[in-house]
């Protein structure tokens, strides 16, 4: 390396060619960098889903759930199978182990369930998918149009058009019913027309149709034969001939049966602030850029408007590239302040000049790794920028070192500097201590680096979701590292190596380049603005210049710098030697309170003080009120209560308006939307998939969301929106669950307690009991379970009397399926609809019980029966739903938590010590797991534990190494546990300001990437005490000078770590939520890891003397004189 840095520095146009290089490389990716509003995370699950239509749970789970679940077993990769049985449908959801080919696997579950014969034959085809995380992009909404037909119709237009603009790929309609022709007939007429079921749907095959004939081939060419008879309509199929009386008179469907043609008979239903609306909603695939396709929609919003019938309006509902552009500002807002702030320190600190050339590492840093992102598929996103924020102050650590390094060296050789010398002596004296100065440092600075790329690498492997976050900071973080020590290395030196105008015109004019720069680049909203800005700023500059006010002004900033750098080198000789001085006379004192300091933030951590929360969940910009009435609850009685609900929201935005006014701001509630059959809005959040599979719709579920104003425009924070809401409308009767939820990502529920047996009547029991104890816990909310006794259910059964007239159960239960949920006659394509067309009873007779009771069964030979004289039926209630989890029934018992009461943690800690084992005594059979965040959390500590145990070996190694020593690695590293101390006192400091409520995982991923930062400054202090004894210094000396020569570079990697990423710790946007855990981690343990740095591992590397001496027979030449005058006062020498 030593060759390759003399090189550079003596051929600046090859450093040059190569600052080039990488600023080029990083400027053309920029622009191919997609952007996102998230990064693509890998849900590493597939899903099966299987209609069986009219079935109830149970006979899905044996029918279609098991047997699926008994093929997919021993397939490789496969780490859990979770599957839900649902009235009428099959979902299994197969999570595979992160180590798992995705592709291979799904290839290996479609050929196995492809396998499978023995499903009903009512059962549909399966559809097997990978699942993806959600990437919506916009959803619109049209209102308008009170009529259902007219709003899909409007919905279905609006659909198409948008699918044909440009850079536009996939288009969806939601919240609309599918279409359906429904032959409807009555008992009466079937037997007034002597007709069944069976021959009404035969006659409807055989008559709607469109079959080629194939082709006569004639001389004069092939003619084609077809038959074209195929209905589409509902009119069309009135005319269809569905009898021939012996008369020869026909008779047509029309005349036996009601044909309608509507809709499928589903409780489905969505008002967007007040009104009927439809929602259509545009997915970005592959690397589409969501900024370009925002504007193209809203381009069209703004056309189609105009255009569209009165009365009829397209409003935006979601759009995600808002969020992305709030964030893209806010981090990149952080950025800048974070760089000028870095710029501030290093101009205290260094000479103009000097403070220039060590900045530009930063940029050129910033293109280089932007590159080797993009060449890695990277996209820009918060998370990606988020690294690049973290890793801002560090940056500048290497080049600090050298740059002080080089500076020292050439303020020496100018003192010693002979008169008469000529310029071109001048240059190659600087030459040479630009080399020399960089090399005396660049083992320490080089091994600096690869210990935080060892601290962040165990990120690089953690599991689930947030490992996957961790890795794309990781790989920004070590990109960054990467090109910066490039640049210190190869760079620098050749710019400090040659002479420059040192007027202080000349050397604050080349610091003010990177400020205008970036205070130019905060205003300009465009590349346009930029120039003319910096057009502007230029001219005023140079008028300045030219009356000489800048000049006087540089001459000022030069001298304060000057004023400033003395004063502190005043203090480094006297103050600090003597403060150094006597840390390592009483050096087994400094041990002990450092040790002190560490036992009791151990204390305060193990006393509560600082909560653990996993994923704190990150506050949205919705509030979402979530109903769950009983199952088999009519949607009109549901539609009361999402109506009670929303007239209650818009109680609370009223009241909220009118503070808003009076503070001065905007009202914070911009749109309601409700629905009745489904929870739309909470089940397409992010996060991950729900156990087996999309949640089932009904009539029974409902859902008021509320939109705000972002965070930063309103006077009030969405938890305080969530619990004024809840307030106000109070618990509603018959409901089983009413939760408000604001989460705009979350691991998964905070307390969610797996219950596994065989038995559903004993898990409802236990679950019901949890629910009991989860309530004595102040601070635990929104309790509730999996489990959902089912709609009342007659179960059929065949009499005696119906065997001996042959009929069977399957004949009996087929007839009964005809009757009331309907036969599929065919299916016809209308336009891009699939339109299914059924025969069954009328719509008065499937909504009443009498209609069973008068029943007529068919009999093999034709004559018809009573339904009673033939089945017995007894009324029962089953379940609406069965969930399993790898080949067992399972339920969930979740609940919430109040983070300023109590934690999860804190709670399922007390469970687990009395109250769940008493409990589960009474239930052998039943075991217990935890979901949600907190096997997120334990699949994470588990893996984090040994990754760290890597990570240290690795930082020992490489300390090891360029020391050449076994012992001194563990005086550096005595500062790691330091900090940890930092971060939690670093976050005790911001919860007692609001800005954070306690630990988190990001929280600890921070102090392992500050566990690789703190040891660089350790390593370069031990390693100028190694060089000062080398070089014939006694210990004493050569721990005081190095201190004191270090104390500058120390002082200045630490600030510039901190005031880098201060920005983002005081931003209390929803943006930084996430980000900011991490960063006071990373800030405040490099902060008091400095303190450590400085006085305890000097008071250390003299005790690591202290036992050499005490196992030497000879003493030997490094003894600690203990009757040094220095030494003994606890003073240093000067």
């Amino acid at each position: 390396m030593n060759g390759a840095i003399g090189w550079f520095a003596r051929n600046h146009v090859a450093a040059n060619l190569l600052l080039g290089a990488i600023v080029i490389a990083g400027l053309v990716s920029l622009p191919r960098m997609p952007q996102k509003t998230f990064p693509d995370i890998d849900i590493n699950a597939i899903s099966v889903s299987v209609e069986y239509l009219g079935a109830a749970p149970e006979e899905v789970e044996e029918g279609v759930c098991i047997r699926i679940e008994e093929e997919l077993e021993g397939i490789e990769g496969i780490e859990r199978i979770r599957s839900t049985s649902n009235e009428g449908s099959c979902h299994v959801t197969i999570e595979l182990f992160e180590y798992a080919d995705d592709s291979r696997a799904l290839d290996d579950v479609k050929n196995r369930v492809d396998s499978i014969d023995t499903f009903p034959e009512e059962a549909e085809k399966p559809i097997i998918t990978l699942i993806i995380m959600q990437r919506s992009v916009m959803d619109i909404a049209v209102t308008g149009p009170t009529d259902e037909r007219m709003l899909k119709v409007m919905g279905q237009r609006i659909r198409d058009e948008i699918a044909a603009l440009p850079g536009i790929t996939q288009v969806e309609l939601l919240n609309t019913r599918p279409y359906e022709i429904s032959i409807e007939i009555s008992e009466a007429s079937l037997q007034r027309n002597g007709l069944s079921f069976d021959q009404v749907a035969n006659a409807v095959r055989a008559a709607s149709l469109d079959l080629p004939g194939g082709a006569i081939k004639t001389q004069a060419g092939d003619i084609l034969l077809r038959t074209k008879g195929q209905a589409y309509w509902g009119a069309d199929f009135e005319d269809l001939i569905v009898l021939t009386r012996t008369d020869g008179t026909r008779v047509r469907l029309a005349e036996v049966a009601n044909v309608v043609d509507g809709f499928k008979d589903t409780d489905q239903a969505m008002r967007f602030n007040g009104k009927l609306a439809a929602m259509v909603r545009v997915n970005r695939t592959g690397e589409q850029d969501i900024l370009v396709m925002t504007e193209v929609l809203r381009n069209y919003i703004d056309d189609a408007q105009l255009r569209l019938p009165d009365g009829v309006d397209l409003t935006v509902w979601s759009d995600n590239s808002v969020m992305l552009r709030d964030r893209l500002d806010t981090l990149l807002a952080s950025a800048r302040q974070g760089f000028l702030m870095v710029l501030f320190i290093l101009a205290i600190f260094l000479r103009p000049r000097l403070s220039f050339w060590v900045s530009v590492g930063v940029p050129v840093s910033f293109l280089g790794a932007i590159f080797l992102a993009s060449t890695l598929g990277l996209s820009i996103d918060s998370i990606s920028l988020f690294g690049f924020i973290l890793v801002l102050g560090i940056l500048v650590d290497d080049a600090i070192v050298i740059g002080e390094s080089v500076h020292t060296e050439q303020s020496a050789a100018k003192a010693a500097r002979p008169p008469g010398m000529s310029d071109e002596e001048i240059e190659e004296s600087l030459l040479q201590q630009a080399i020399s100065g960089t090399r005396k440092v660049s083992v320490p600075v080089i091994f600096g680096v690869l210990t935080t790329v060892a601290a962040f690498t165990p990120m690089l492997l953690g599991p689930g979701t947030i490992g996957q976050i961790q890795q794309i900071i990781t790989t920004v973080v070590i990109c960054c590292l990467v090109f910066s020590l490039i640049e210190s290395q190869l760079v620098l030196p050749a710019h400090l190596g040659h002479r420059h105008a040192e007027t202080p015109g000349a050397e604050v004019g080349l610091m003010l380049i990177p400020v205008f720069a970036i205070v130019l680049s905060g205003w300009a909203s465009s590349l346009y603005n930029f120039v003319g800005l910096a057009i502007l700023t230029t001219t005023l500059f140079y008028a300045w210049h030219v009356h000489g006010g800048y000049d006087r002004a540089a001459t000022r900033v030069i001298a304060m710098q000057a004023r400033f750098a003395a004063a502190l080198e005043n203090f480094t000789v006297t103050r600090f030697r003597d403060a150094v001085a006597t840390a390592i006379y009483w050096r087994y004192t400094v041990i002990a309170i450092a040790l002190t300091v560490l036992l009791a933030v151990v204390a305060t951590l193990a006393s509560g003080r600082v909560p653990f929360s996993f994923f704190p969940p990150l506050d949205s910009d919705r509030v979402t009120a979530r109903l769950t009435m009983p199952l088999g609850t009519s949607a009109r009685v549901t539609e009361e209560s999402v109506l009670y609900l929303e007239r209650t929201a818009m109680r609370v935005a009223e009241k909220l308006e009118n503070e808003a006014n009076e503070a001065g701001f905007k009202p914070p509630v911009v749109h309601f939307l409700s629905a009745v059959g489904g929870h739309p809005v909470s089940n397409s959040g992010s996060g991950p998939p729900s156990a087996g599979g999309p949640a089932a719709g009904g009539g029974h579920l409902g859902e008021v969301t509320m939109e705000l104003l972002p965070n930063q425009q309103r006077h009030i924070d969405t938890d305080e929106v969530a619990k004024i809401w809840r307030e106000a409308a109070g618990p509603i009767s018959d409901a089983t669950e009413l939760s408000f939820t604001y989460s705009l990502f979350s691991a998964g529920e905070a307390i969610n307690i797996q219950l596994e047996g065989d038995d559903l009547n004993a898990l409802k029991e236990l679950a019901s009991r949890l629910r009991g104890l989860l309530a004595e816990y102040p601070g635990v909310i929104d309790i509730t379970d999996s489990f959902r006794t089912g709609k009342s259910e007659l179960k059929l059964d065949i009499l005696p009397s119906g065997e001996v007239l042959g009929l069977t159960l399957g004949k009996l239960a087929r007839q009964v399926r005809q009757a009331y949920y309907g036969e599929e006659v065919q299916r016809v394509q209308r336009g891009r609809d699939d339109v299914r067309v059924m025969v069954r009873y009328t719509d008065a007779e499937r909504r009443t019980l009498d209609s069973l009771a008068n029943m007529r069964i068919r009999t093999p030979d034709g004559s018809e029966v009573p339904f009673a004289t033939v089945a017995a039926a007894d009324l029962g209630r089953g379940f609406s739903a069965i969930r399993r989890s790898n080949r067992r029934r399972v339920v969930n018992v979740t609940a919430d938590v109040d983070r300023n009461v109590i934690t999860a943690n804190e709670v399922l800690a007390s469970m687990r010590k009395e109250k769940l084992p008493a409990l589960l005594r009474d239930y052998p059979r039943i075991t217990t797991s935890l979901e949600g965040a907190q096997r997120e959390q334990g699949e994470a500590m588990s893996s984090l534990i040994p990754l760290f145990g890597v990570a240290l070996f690795m930082i020992y190694t490489l300390l090891a190494v360029p020391l050449r020593s076994y012992s001194q690695p563990f005086i550096i590293m005595s500062v790691i546990p330091f900090a940890f101390v930092g971060a939690i006192i670093g976050h005790l400091l911001m919860m007692s300001v609001g800005l954070l409520t306690g630990l988190a995982m990001m929280s600890v991923m921070g102090i392992i990437a500050a566990s690789g930062v703190v040891v660089n400054s350790s390593l370069v202090l031990v390693h100028a005490i190694n060089e000062a004894q080398a070089s014939g210094d006694g210990l004493r000396d050569a721990v005081l000078n190095s201190a004191a020569s270090r104390l500058r570079p120390i002082l200045l990697t630490s600030l510039t770590t901190f005031v880098g990423l201060s920005p983002l710790l005081l931003n209390r946007s929803v943006q930084a939520q996430f980000l900011v855990p991490m960063a006071c981690s990373l800030a405040f343990g490099v902060l008091l890891s400095t303190v450590v740095t400085l006085f305890v591992v000097p008071s250390g590397y003299v005790i690591l003397e202290d036992l050499r001496s005490a196992f030497r027979t000879d003493t030997g030449p490094h003894e600690l004189d203990l009757t040094d005058a220095g030494l003994e006062s606890g003073k240093a020498q000067p």
